[in-house]
């Protein structure tokens, strides 16, 4: 059984853009519908710029998968590129501050940094996102969901909590401009990414996702490459424009003392037939993570985005044709991006644990993966 993997291929104005999922197993049920919709949402949310009304992400299935179910082969996503322009599109010698422009430039020893920007463009997430939809067909056969959102942007802060009811928090995300489930901080965060667009300007924000449903054991403490709290924030930080990612309570356990931040654990046998096996905690503050493994609790993810580097009123740069001091250029871009990236996380965290449980539990089809994760539950109850 091959280890699941995806890769991305595509520039922002290129043709399309490609994802190549393989190790998953035979006899997934595809839920086309999510992926879609998925795709749409990373489209959306308020402060988004003219691109999103150029294009209409909808997937096209190339290979891998035979009356809606995947074969165990390879699959081939694709995206078309409406806005197809790479071998029209002006040369760019001012690098933007914040950008791959000026260190792409210079490995690649080139002064123009069109063709580094049309690969670094956030535009390639479309694809990570198609995989990542793409993951949650397998995970939901094992009932794990995933659930991401805005938690804040600029100054404005919402404060929600891992929730069972997930169907009632989804709604209130789609009834938000933002993807914000805090009806009053969506709106505050609307106001000040207007104000943004007055001013010129950008901003970035924190985005959260829960994934709830694991089984503990997922990951490993025996290397540093196979703990899943290190392989989580690895997917996260590979997103454009992530700085930082915390688990759980995050930097915060730095501010406490031991007796504030470990979880109490206690046992319930009424619950033993749960994922979790019966063990509950008063609190999350490791967020479902405990020496690289899941401990059976939700899975909380946090991520911090940088305003986006492209600004209507652009900032000191340098003209790499001359040397010389310039503005750096401007490439059509949003004001905010926190909502789209609150989707790409989501579905970069729900690919790594779809990745995570492949790799303990195995199998080449759905029926051999779930008949080895129900034996491994069965004989973790049989220990109590």
């Amino acid at each position: 059984m091959a280890t699941l993997s995806y890769r991305t291929a595509g520039e922002s104005h290129g043709r399309a853009l490609i994802a190549l999922v393989e190790g998953m197993p035979a006899g997934i049920p595809l839920d086309l519908d999510l992926v879609n919709d998925e795709l749409r949402r990373r489209q959306g949310g308020y402060g988004r710029g003219g691109r999103q009304k150029i294009e209409a992400d909808q997937v096209e299935i190339l290979s891998g998968i035979c009356r809606g179910q995947s074969i165990g082969s390879p699959i081939a996503l694709q995206i078309v590129n409406r806005d197809w322009r790479i071998d029209q599109a002006p040369p760019l010698h001012q690098p933007r501050p914040g950008h791959a422009d000026l260190a792409g430039s210079i490995k690649w020893l080139t002064n123009d940094c069109r063709t580094i920007l049309e690969r670094a463009s956030a535009r390639e997430t479309a694809a990570r996102v198609a995989a990542g939809a793409l993951s949650r067909s397998l995970l939901r056969q094992l009932g794990i969901e995933v659930f991401g959102y805005v938690l804040s942007i600029g100054p404005v802060h919402a404060s929600l909590r891992p929730s069972a009811d997930l169907q009632a928090l989804r709604q209130q995300r789609q009834q938000s401009e933002v993807y914000c489930p805090d009806a009053s901080a969506s709106e505050q965060m609307c106001q000040h990414i207007r104000q943004a667009k007055i001013d010129g300007d950008t901003l970035g924000g924190l985005v959260e996702t829960w994934v709830l449903g694991c089984p503990p054991g997922l990951g490993s403490c025996a290397q540093y490459d196979q703990k899943l709290d290190a392989r989580l924030a690895m997917a996260v930080m590979s997103i454009q424009a992530f700085k930082a990612v915390e688990i759980g309570l995050g930097k915060d356990v730095a501010l406490l003392s031991g007796s504030k931040v470990h979880d109490p654990i206690a046992y319930e046998p009424a619950a033993k037939d749960l994922p979790s096996l019966g063990f509950v905690r008063p609190t999350n503050h490791a967020g479902g993570l405990e020496g690289g493994m899941t401990n059976g609790q939700p899975i909380v993810v946090r991520g911090a985005m940088k305003p986006i580097a492209t600004l209507l009123k652009p900032l000191p740069s340098v003209d790499l044709t001359t040397g010389q001091p310039a503005a750096a250029a401007y490439e059509r871009s949003d004001v905010c991006a926190v909502p789209a990236a609150s989707v790409v996380m989501e579905n970069v965290v729900a690919f790594e644990i779809a990745r995570a449980l492949l790799e303990k539990f195995g199998g080449d089809s759905l029926a051999e993966l779930r008949a080895n994760y129900e034996h491994f539950l069965a004989l973790a109850r049989a220990l109590r």
